[in-house]
């Protein structure tokens, strides 16, 4: 007899099937250059942006209790295109881990080519957007690397009509606290590469759950209207969206507490906050149709949530037990909060007792 086919190791590719050169090229192609600024103009934020990013660094140390002792790294401040670029480089290296069935070459070949238009396209829309980023798997040895997008923090706050000073700190203290969180805390940054290398693994590569559950997601879509995240979620497998919760529910915190320490440090250091916060909010709800479309395909939307929960959870937590209370949950993955949590911060104060 043959041997049993479920001891046959099915082959695997490692990483995604995109064609990330392409990915570059198409962003570079699609993207606008930003907007018109003298010499003197772009010199003068650059060399800001740069001293801002160690300053706020100084300021995400004294708010949050993290980082004593580690070296204050410099900011890299980039035009558009170097950010798409950089952002290519950053998932190529977060998803390399990914176990995905193999496929034939010519197949992956065409799935390179149309997934590296995908991402080029979509890292097109978002360049104009970015202000700015940090990347625990960037640089050039995969340590880290924060970024500024100069142009995109030059329009932004010429649009809100605040000071430039204030306006270039305030951008530096969510990336600042960003940084640190992957910095200061050693498991982080490997369990967050962990989790998405398991979601992606877990993938229904040939369909068949998907169609299973199509009359589900026609529900789902019309009672939420068509919410993007819902229809996600129903998209996955078991497995793969209890992944994917504590994915969503480890970002949403990520995002939530940097919000709440940009804000946190005060008049006495951005003397303007109070105004920024206000018309920023205002800003990220805005936009035209088409781009409120844009966003909602995209996620963008999601995230919007995501900023709001979880810097609510923060807000919560730090004022019922402090900020040493709230850093318990860089303790390890078991005392981050779970999705439920989030929404019900005093059920993770029970837990944790």
């Amino acid at each position: 007899m043959p041997p049993a086919l479920t001891n046959t190791p099915v082959p695997v590719d490692s990483g995604l099937p995109v064609n990330w050169d392409l990915a570059k090229r198409t962003a570079a192609r699609l993207m606008s250059s930003g907007p018109q600024a003298s010499r003197a103009e772009a010199h003068e934020l650059v060399v800001r942006l740069r001293a801002d990013a160690a300053v706020a660094e100084g300021h995400v140390r004294t708010v949050t209790g993290l980082g004593e002792g580690l070296p204050l790294l410099p900011a890299d401040v980039v035009d558009r295109p170097r950010w798409a670029a950089a952002a290519v480089d950053g998932m190529a290296a977060l998803t390399s881990g990914a176990a995905l069935p193999r496929t034939p070459k010519v197949a992956r070949a065409v799935t390179g080519t149309t997934a590296g238009l995908q991402v080029g396209s979509v890292l097109a829309y978002l360049g104009g957007r970015v202000l700015g980023q940090y990347d625990p798997f960037g640089g050039a040895d995969g340590a880290g690397r924060l970024l500024l997008v100069a142009p995109n923090v030059h329009a932004a706050q010429r649009a809100l009509d605040v000071p430039s000073t204030d306006f270039g700190l305030w951008v530096c203290l969510h990336e600042a606290t960003h940084r640190l969180q992957f910095t200061a805390v050693p498991w982080l940054r490997d369990h967050f590469s962990e989790q998405v290398s398991t979601f992606l693994s877990l993938a229904d590569t040939d369909g068949s759950d998907v169609l299973a559950r199509l009359p589900e997601i026609a529900r789902r879509m019309r009672e939420t209207g068509g919410d993007a995240l819902a229809v996600v979620e129903l998209l996955q497998g078991p497995e793969q969206r209890a992944v994917l919760d504590r994915l969503l529910a480890l970002t949403t915190l990520l995002e939530g507490h940097a919000d709440h320490v940009m804000d946190a440090v005060g008049p006495q250091v951005v003397p303007s906050v109070a105004t920024i916060r206000d018309r920023f909010t205002v800003r990220r709800r805005g936009g035209g149709l088409l781009d409120r479309l844009l966003r909602a395909l995209l996620g963008v939307e999601a995230k919007m949530k995501q900023y709001a929960v979880g810097s609510a959870f923060t807000s919560y937590v730090v004022l019922a037990v402090g900020m040493d209370g709230f850093n318990r949950v860089w303790e390890s993955p078991q005392t981050l909060p779970t999705r439920a949590e989030l929404a019900d911060p005093a059920a993770w104060l029970r837990r944790l007792g």
